[in-house]
């Protein structure tokens, strides 16, 4: 493994990620994970996706071990690694995180437990070390690996560069770019369904979605799988136009702040409604992401 001038190894205990998703209001609407399959796909000659419950896993397997992006929910481990042993028999070794959100974290300490390196931004760690509630990170829940800028991972004759996307969906994440494949993972500052969430609370902001989602198109070719978070896989072209709605959005929202509405108002005027058809999921709307554009462009706390 390469590590970039500007990576920092962290020299820590094991540890992994608490879950920090969002927050589920009812015990019915909690995922019954028994009944959850894992889907597997292959995307390149040693690349697969993993899809289950919460965002898309990748999986870069052969002779040097595994290389993991995300660990979904913390039931969900056994049939994880139940998929990947069908994949192969080499150990799982790291394992990065593009986010800290539960859906994406929450297998972390069973993964840290199975001896396999956990990999995030230094900011993404912190964060887990100092949940919002106060409870103290159980043993073996934070990642081992810290790096700023960017990180290579050479295994399997693959190069996965881990590039750092500051303030974007939260301040800590990271999309992947598993360069012989060309494939890159964006985690949840880019979904190809559903209206953007900036995770203000954890240190998102508009502006580092939008350059994000930049950054994407300009490391995607023109026969680049691009795979969200949640949702299908795209090329540049979707990413572009969905950073030409959140541009559209932004201004359609501005323009309401200027005439004196407030959020309320803003929501009430329904500036997104040409784009609901189209973004939004079964049962939302996009009135929480105008409510974030809201206070982006008010300097809302």
């Amino acid at each position: 493994m390469r590590v970039w001038p500007s990576v920092r190894g962290g020299a820590v205990s094991l540890l992994a990620a608490i879950a920090f998703s969002a927050p589920v209001t009812s015990a019915a609407q909690a995922p019954d994970f028994d009944k959850v399959e894992i889907k597997t796909t292959k995307v390149g000659d040693n690349l697969y996706l993993l899809e289950g419950q919460g965002g898309t896993i990748g999986a870069l397997a052969g002779p040097d071990g595994v290389f993991l992006v995300d660990s979904q929910f913390a039931p969900l481990t056994d049939k994880i690694v139940a998929a990947i042993r069908k994949i192969t028999d080499r150990p799982i070794r790291f394992l990065v995180n593009t986010h800290l959100h539960g859906d994406h974290t929450g297998g972390n300490e069973n993964f840290a437990k199975l001896g396999v390196a956990l990999i995030s931004r230094d900011e993404l760690r912190a964060r887990l070390a100092q949940p919002p509630k106060g409870t103290p990170p159980a043993p073996a829940t934070l990642p081992v690996l810290t790096y700023q800028g960017g990180l290579t991972v050479h295994m399997n004759g693959e190069e996965a560069r881990l590039i750092a996307v500051p303030a974007a969906h939260t301040d800590g994440d990271t999309m992947v770019k598993f360069v012989k494949a060309d494939v890159i993972m964006t985690g949840d500052f880019y979904r190809s369904v559903g209206y953007p969430n900036i995770d203000r609370a954890n240190g998102g902001t508009l502006k580092g979605m939008l350059e994000g989602l930049a950054a994407v198109v300009a490391q995607a070719g023109p026969s680049t799988k691009i795979v969200p978070g949640h949702g299908p896989i795209v090329d540049r072209n979707a990413v572009s136009s969905h950073r030409d709605m959140m541009i559209a959005l932004r201004d359609r929202v501005a323009a309401l702040i200027k005439e004196g509405k407030s959020q309320q108002d803003v929501i009430a005027a329904k500036p997104a409604t040409d784009y609901d058809a189209r973004v939004a999921q079964p049962g939302t709307t996009g009135d929480r992401f105008l409510g974030q554009l809201y206070a982006e462009l008010t300097g809302a706390k």
